[in-house]
């Protein structure tokens, strides 16, 4: 018999990131924005909060930078590279990214040899286009095949719209992603690489004699920032991924197409407060606590738990906690004999204009089959009473 058993709001909960991850769920909230492409995401989920033509292809400037870097901190997890390991600045990344470029650079001197670690300061702080280049042809040998290898990566990681041409976010028909897109990225690289995460809260950086501060106005506005990137080309208007933690909760944020950078840096922080105070992580169940007992069928014990494997949250307005309903949808009895982790229902989240959220609830113990005779007498129970 299948039974969907309702569980009342106030049960206790924990948090999920993974299992959220990839959901996009859909704004519940009416917000402009003088940008004229946006989304604000839930940090440890992926949850979409707001958006504004999210999905909507545009040319994402120095911000798609963050895929380069990506892919470099691929290699230094690997192994690959090292941080210490040096990297040659050509005369083509001195040409089209350096001082004669006329765009943003870190002042990279031609035919001298960088760390990497130094590079990745000279992307972040800087937005230089040289260490950019330095960094494609020391990986893929020239930036071209670079961007080949940023485009099959980047849908390996889900950026299913978003084509690169070169690794400096340079005007191109091809270099083009989403906001949606850019979130993710964003949160790939926060979750995935904490431990290069902290070079993106530097304010400042100098070399070659030349200290330049950081371009994201957000890290100087709001205390909570720490991170990500700015953009701008006439093309794009003025862009950045921005990403903000208060408390338990982080936002990120991506915007593009404003007309200036006095907008950005306002927008981005309004956005952000109004993010905070609308939204808050409402906890559910810890992993392993039991969200129901199922009963069970000739089983050594009468019932199992049912738990998650990984804790679950949702973010969500106070308005749709309100009306938020949760349930679980099992076949019952369960029939001995059950392994611990054993699939055996689904947790059911619904919150008004939120999909439905849909969590495998697995078995908490181990439960044995009876012997012959307690089997006997177990049908023989039902049979009479029913249970």
């Amino acid at each position: 018999m299948k039974r969907m058993q309702p569980i009342l709001n106030g049960l206790r909960l924990a948090a999920v990131a993974l299992l959220f991850a990839l959901v996009a769920t859909r704004p519940a909230l009416a917000f402009d924005t003088t940008a004229q492409y946006g989304v604000l995401v839930d940090g440890a989920t992926g949850a979409v909060l707001w958006e504004k033509d999210g999905d909507t292809q545009m040319h994402p400037a120095s911000m798609s930078k963050l895929m380069t870097l990506s892919m470099l901190f691929d290699a230094l997890k690997s192994g690959t590279v090292k941080m210490t390991d040096e990297f040659p600045i050509s005369e083509h990344a001195w040409r089209a990214g350096g001082t004669t470029s006329g765009s943003s650079t870190m002042f990279a001197q031609v035919g001298s040899r960088i760390p990497v670690e130094t590079l990745i300061q000279g992307v972040i702080v800087q937005s230089g286009n040289d260490a950019c280049i330095a960094i494609a042809e020391a990986l893929k040998g020239s930036e071209p095949e670079f961007a080949a290898a940023m485009t099959e990566r980047g849908k390996e990681l889900g950026l299913t719209n978003s084509t690169f041409a070169n690794a400096t976010g340079w005007p191109d028909p091809n270099q083009m992603m989403t906001a949606h897109d850019l979130a993710r990225l964003a949160r790939h690289i926060i979750y995935d690489f904490p431990e290069y995460y902290h070079f993106f809260s530097e304010k400042e950086f100098t070399w070659n004699g030349i200290t330049q501060h950081n371009r994201n106005p957000a890290l100087f506005l709001d205390s909570s920032v720490d991170g990500l990137k700015t953009g701008h080309t006439q093309a794009s208007g003025y862009g950045l991924v921005v990403s903000a933690k208060r408390g338990d909760e982080r936002l990120v944020l991506v915007l593009n197409g404003m007309p200036s950078e006095k907008a950005r840096a306002e927008e981005s922080v309004r956005v952000l407060d109004w993010g905070f105070r609308s939204f808050k992580s409402y906890k559910l169940f810890a992993a392993g606590a039991a969200v129901d007992n199922a009963p069970v069928w000739q089983g050594t014990y009468s019932q199992v738990p049912l738990v998650t494997t990984s804790d679950v949250s949702l973010i969500m307005t106070p308005d749709q906690r309100k009306g938020m309903k949760v349930s679980v949808d099992y076949s019952a009895p369960v029939k001995a004999p059950i392994a611990a982790g054993q699939r055996i229902g689904t947790l059911r989240i619904e919150a008004p204009d939120k999909p439905l959220q849909e969590i495998p609830l697995v078995a908490g113990a181990d439960v044995e089959r009876l012997g012959v005779f307690g089997r006997a007498t177990s049908s023989l129970r039902h049979l009479i009473f029913g249970s």
